[in-house]
C-alpha cells in the first residue's frame, strides 16, 4: 500500500516538474520571440524618473506654479514660478501676522545645476526701466547665456501682459518688447497680448515668440534690438484676432491657431515648430513661416488641450520630440520627422514621475528632460535617459527607477 502511494506521488511530482518545464521553455520562447520584435519594430528614448532631483530649497523656500523650464549651455536648469499662486497656508512665515515657521515664497526665477543645488535667484518686481510681467509664463535661456521670460497675466484691461522680457543670467535688465495694458492685436509690430515663451535661434540672432493667450501668431523679432520682422498664424495665414469657438475634435481643422499659442521652437535643421495647444496639434513652419506639416496628437482632448511644449532629444538629428500634455498628463515621445507618436509615459498624481499640470518641458546636453507642472503641481521633475530600446507599451506608465525596489 505504501509502495503503491509513493508510486504515485512520484508521477505526481514528475508531472508537476515536466509542466514546470514547459512553463519555462514557453516563457524562454516568449521573451526570445518579444526580444526579437523589439529589435525589428520600434525603438524609442528610455527614462527613469530621479526622485532626488532637486535638492531641497533654502530659507523655508517653497513654488508656486512653476510655469517655465530651460537648460543652458552649463546644462545648468531654469525655472520660473508664479509666485502668486501660493495661498496663505503655503506662505504662512510672510503673512501679516505670521501664522507658522514655514514656509516663505521663493524668488521668481531659480537656476540650478546638475547635482540638484540652487545656484541663483533673483525676479519679480518692476524695475526703474522695465516692467515684471504680471504673470509669468515660460523661460527662455538663449546661446549668449541671456535669460527671456513672457507673461500671460490679466484680461483685455487694464494690466494685460503685452510683454516680453530679457535679462543676464545675474538678473539685470537689458531689453523690454511690449508693454502691460494693451489690446488684443494680432497684426501689431508693437506689442504682444499674453505671449507665453521665447525661443532665440542662435543661426539667425532672432527671437521666435509664441503669441499667446490673446493673439494668435508667431511674432519673430532682432534678439538684440526687438525689432519686429515678421509674423504668421496657422497654416502661414495672416494672423487674425476672431473668436474660433469651443474647439471640436469632428470639425474640419482650425485655419487660425487656438488661445493658446503656446510654444515655437527652432529644430537643427531650421524647422519651426509650434504648440496650437488647444487644436492638439504642433505645425511645422520653415523660418520665414511657410507651411510645411502638422501632427495631431490625443485629438478628442477638450478643455486645455493636448499640446503644451515641446523638447527636442539630443542627438544631432534631433530624432526626437517630447510632447507635455498636461490635460492627460503625460509626455509623449514622437518620431520628429513623421510626428508618429511612438510612445508616452507618465499618470496623474502626486507622486515622483506623476504629473499633475504637465505644463513645460525641456532637455539637457546628456538626453535627460525636465518637466514643471502648473495649477496645485507647482513642482520640475527630472527624467534620466536611459538610452534607446523597444517600445513595448503604448503608455509606459509611471517611469519608476528598476533599481528602486519595495517589500
Amino acid at each position: 500500500m505504501q509502495s503503491r502511494k509513493a508510486r504515485r506521488n512520484l508521477y505526481v511530482g514528475a508531472a508537476f516538474l515536466a509542466a514546470l518545464a514547459v512553463v519555462a521553455v514557453t516563457q524562454g520562447a516568449l521573451e526570445r520571440a518579444a526580444a526579437a520584435q523589439g529589435r525589428n519594430g520600434v525603438q524609442a528614448p528610455r527614462f527613469e524618473v530621479d526622485p532626488f532631483w532637486p535638492k531641497p530649497l533654502p530659507n523655508h523656500w517653497v513654488v508656486g506654479s512653476i510655469i517655465g523650464v530651460s537648460v543652458d549651455a552649463q546644462d545648468h536648469v531654469w525655472i520660473v514660478h508664479r509666485t502668486q499662486a501660493l495661498n496663505a497656508n503655503e506662505r504662512a512665515a510672510e503673512v501679516n501676522p505670521p501664522t507658522g515657521e514655514c514656509c516663505r515664497t521663493a524668488p521668481d526665477v531659480l537656476e540650478f545645476d546638475q547635482a540638484g543645488n540652487l545656484l541663483r535667484h533673483w525676479g519679480g518686481k518692476d524695475g526703474d526701466n522695465y516692467q515684471w510681467p504680471s504673470s509669468n509664463h515660460g523661460i527662455h535661456v538663449d546661446y549668449k547665456g541671456n535669460v527671456w521670460l513672457g507673461g500671460n497675466g490679466g484680461g483685455r484691461e487694464p494690466v494685460m501682459d503685452g510683454l516680453i522680457v530679457k535679462f543676464t543670467g545675474d538678473g539685470k535688465f537689458l531689453l523690454q518688447v511690449g508693454k502691460r495694458a494693451v489690446p488684443i492685436d494680432s497684426s501689431s509690430t508693437e506689442h504682444f497680448a499674453k505671449a507665453t515663451k521665447v525661443f532665440v535661434d542662435k543661426a539667425t540672432n532672432e527671437a521666435y515668440v509664441a503669441d499667446g493667450y490673446g493673439n494668435h501668431r508667431v511674432a519673430v523679432l532682432d534678439a538684440d534690438t526687438g525689432k519686429f520682422k515678421r509674423i504668421w498664424g496657422a497654416y502661414g495665414n495672416k494672423p487674425t484676432d476672431e473668436n474660433l469657438g469651443r474647439y471640436d475634435p469632428n470639425a474640419p481643422p482650425a485655419q487660425q491657431f487656438r488661445s493658446a499659442v503656446h510654444c515655437a521652437e527652432v529644430s537643427n535643421d531650421a524647422m519651426v515648430y509650434v504648440c496650437d495647444r488647444i487644436n492638439n496639434r504642433i505645425q511645422v513652419f520653415t523660418r520665414e513661416g511657410k507651411f510645411i506639416k502638422e501632427g495631431i496628437f490625443a485629438k478628442q482632448t477638450l478643455g486645455a488641450g493636448s499640446a503644451w511644449d515641446i523638447a527636442f532629444s539630443r542627438d544631432a538629428q534631433q530624432k526626437y520630440i517630447y510632447l507635455a500634455d498636461g490635460t492627460n498628463e503625460k509626455v509623449y515621445i514622437i518620431e520628429r520627422q513623421s510626428l508618429q507618436e511612438l510612445t508616452s509615459f507618465g499618470d496623474g498624481g502626486r507622486q515622483p514621475g506623476q504629473f499633475f499640470g504637465t505644463h513645460s518641458i525641456a532637455t539637457d546636453s546628456k538626453g535627460n528632460i525636465y518637466t514643471t507642472e502648473t495649477y496645485e503641481g507647482k513642482r520640475v521633475q527630472r527624467f534620466i535617459y536611459k538610452g534607446i530600446g523597444p517600445v513595448t507599451k503604448q503608455n509606459q506608465g509611471v517611469l519608476w527607477p528598476r533599481s528602486v525596489t519595495t517589500n
